[in-house]
């Protein structure tokens, strides 16, 4: 069964970012220092997990009173391709709700973007390169 849940302890933190890690770096080679930054002290990190197995992760932060943005959306290779980008993007989003956000906003690796739009998202920019990259900014009202 799989769950989503907001990471509260020490090792709930080490299991999500170990999964941003195996994803990010190893798999797509996004430098470290690039793949965790300033920001994930201050975001709200979430982890999925398959009964007690980590397979996924997320961090969600805010960016002003209405906004929130969605980042580090990651499922492991071997779970991927069971819808779990969705479960765990709609709980982010839910949690977006719970805490008053009117808008969330991500930036989308660009091959990523139906997954996106079929969930309600909209392109709002042109390509550009992250993390040597291509993606685009996506944005939804919720």
């Amino acid at each position: 069964m799989y769950t989503v849940k907001i990471v509260e302890t020490k090792q709930e933190h080490d299991e999500a970012f170990a999964i941003r890690k195996k994803v990010f770096v190893e798999e797509q080679g996004v430098p470290l220092h690039l793949e965790c930054d300033a920001e994930d002290a201050t975001a709200t990190h979430f982890i999925m997990y398959n009964n007690d197995e980590p397979v996924g992760a997320a961090r969600l932060r805010s960016i002003d009173n209405n906004t929130a943005k969605i980042e580090r959306v990651c499922i492991l290779q071997s779970q991927r391709g069971k819808k779990l980008g969705a479960l765990i993007m709609k709980e982010m989003e839910k949690h977006a709700i719970s805490i008053n956000k009117k808008a969330l906003k991500l930036h989308a690796q660009s091959y990523a973007i139906p997954f996106y739009e079929k969930l309600g998202f909209t392109v709002t920019s042109p390509e550009f390169m992250d993390a040597g990259i291509p993606h685009r900014a996506m944005e939804k009202n919720i």
